[in-house]
């Protein structure tokens, strides 16, 4: 017999989509949103970290399933969203997680480090956006979880364009609830300081510098897994719209 409390959760029970899903905040997003019982489906470039992943998770229980996915390319992001469709048979949730950091002065004109930061941090959203939201709106609804930043709030030296980019992403999440009337939840998590390669993408020898006495006080990725986890654990009918994670010993 099957009680109520049984029922509830397995309708609780997710199909998610990861991006990112290879390091840092994605991968620790898959960790625990496999360990809470949801299906996980993960992409990112780095396909041998994927399946590494993939194989954990599975042999501790969970149901995985993962693609190698350049967010940058529509069509690979909708190859993505297809391949975890014939995988789980429909999509509940996109984690748009993918990101990258290359902080510099504008003076220092890193322009294509500036173009990788829009097509990766913005035009990456917009595509997973538009990969799902189709399939999201021929069910009935969905849930869409975009990871921004603290960045997203402020800006700081060196982080003009980074944060540009997370001010997009506010406003995307922003638009895209405004427009679902109820029916897909929208989520934006904006992290302060997590530990993560991020950082590892600076080039620019001041930014660099300045990043390491900024992150002396970080949060475990997995602090910015549970925001996401609590978010997509909320009934249909709550839409938990913004949660900002900063450590608790940092101003920023």
């Amino acid at each position: 017999m099957t009680s109520t409390s049984d029922t509830r959760n397995t309708r609780n029970i997710r199909n998610v989509l990861v991006t990112g899903a290879s390091s840092g905040i994605g991968e620790a997003t898959a960790r625990r949103l496999a360990a809470d019982g949801h299906r996980v489906f993960l992409g990112a470039r780095r396909v041998e970290r994927l399946a590494a992943l993939a194989d954990e998770l599975r042999a501790a229980g969970g149901q995985v399933g993962y693609r190698g996915l350049d967010v940058t390319d529509a069509a690979d992001t909708r190859a993505f969203v297809a391949a975890a469709l014939e995988t789980f048979g429909r999509v509940d949730v996109l984690v748009n997680n993918a990101g990258v950091m290359p902080l510099s002065p504008l003076e220092a004109l890193r322009t294509e480090e500036w173009d990788r930061m829009i097509d990766v941090n913005v035009r990456g959203v917009l595509h997973g956006i538009a990969a799902v939201l189709p399939h999201l709106r021929e069910q009935g609804g969905g849930h869409v979880v975009n990871v921004a930043s603290v960045g997203a709030h402020e800006v700081v030296p060196t982080a003009a364009v980074y944060c540009a980019t997370k001010f997009a992403v506010r406003a995307i999440s922003e638009g895209l609830r405004q427009e679902s009337s109820g029916d897909i939840r929208v989520t934006l998590v904006s992290p302060g300081v997590t530990e993560s390669e991020l950082a590892d993408g600076i080039g620019d020898p001041v930014a660099r510098e300045a990043m390491r006495a900024y992150r002396a006080v970080a949060l475990p990725a997995s602090a910015i897994a549970d925001a996401i986890a609590y978010a997509v654990a909320q009934p249909a009918e709550v839409d938990v719209n913004e949660i900002i994670v900063r450590p608790a010993a940092s101003a920023q």
